[in-house]
């Protein structure tokens, strides 16, 4: 089953397992959710759920955002967000989607704005090296230097490291482990950091990366066809 949920960053901490071991979490104020629109494949093409999360006043909304919540009952949502999943039939408008829908071990991907940094140099923005400090290089120690040949090709390609805007872009962490979930306070800890500064508005949903349980041993097969030679069941050795 596909889940989903709108949250907020409330901060890192950490839990003790039933070992002992300190588990950095960080705590995501998940819901409640209001499924404010659904689309069908009849009607838009494409199966997809619209969730909203986190009251707001009716007078900061505009007429046409007001129009389209009060579809949802009297759902009066800052944020919304579209997430297309598998069951969607099993959602209808006005349904509330809560921390609950996701419990321990479950495997998410958690997507937020990062942290912005602002206009950075080259040094901090992509770890490039300094220059030297002795005599010549001036009061240019931190700048990006040569960026290449002059004549051919004559310009900078795409993707060159530089200074520029640092922060402030969407990431997705994907794979995190659920550790715990508190329903009463509708918080969901997970194993390790996610993107955003505390209050940060996230995203979370089942991860799309597939763990596989381990099988047999490394480099032992299981088909008696393709056993070493030093297995006795190997078929060539029973034809023998």
């Amino acid at each position: 089953m596909e889940k989903a949920i709108i949250g907020k960053k409330v901060g890192m901490t950490q839990i003790f397992d039933a070992d002992g071991k300190v588990i950095p979490v960080t705590l995501i104020e998940a819901g409640p959710c209001t499924v404010v629109q659904k689309k069908t494949e009849e009607k838009d093409g494409y199966s997809a759920v619209q969730l909203g999360y986190g009251d707001v006043a009716e007078k900061k909304l505009t007429k046409p955002e007001l129009g389209h919540l009060k579809k949802a009952g009297d759902a009066r949502k800052k944020t919304l967000k579209e997430f297309k999943l598998a069951n969607c039939d099993a959602l209808n408008v006005g349904d509330e989607v809560k921390a609950d829908v996701f419990a321990e071990g479950d495997r998410v991907d958690v997507t937020g704005i990062s942290k912005g940094h602002g206009y950075q140099g080259v040094v901090k923005r992509h770890g490039a090296s300094r220059l030297k400090e002795s005599h010549g290089t001036g009061p240019v120690h931190r700048h990006a230097g040569s960026m290449g040949s002059g004549t051919d090709p004559s310009r900078i390609f795409k993707g060159k490291i530089g200074a520029g805007q640092m922060g402030n872009e969407q990431v997705t962490v994907l794979n995190l482990d659920v550790v715990q979930v508190d329903t009463e306070l509708g918080l969901i800890a997970v194993r390790g950091a996610i993107p955003g500064p505390k209050g940060g508005i996230v995203t979370v949903r089942n991860s799309v990366i597939n763990v596989k349980e381990k099988g047999a041993a490394a480099g032992i097969s299981n088909n008696p066809q393709k056993a070493s030679g030093r297995n006795p069941q190997k078929a060539s050795a029973r034809n023998k």
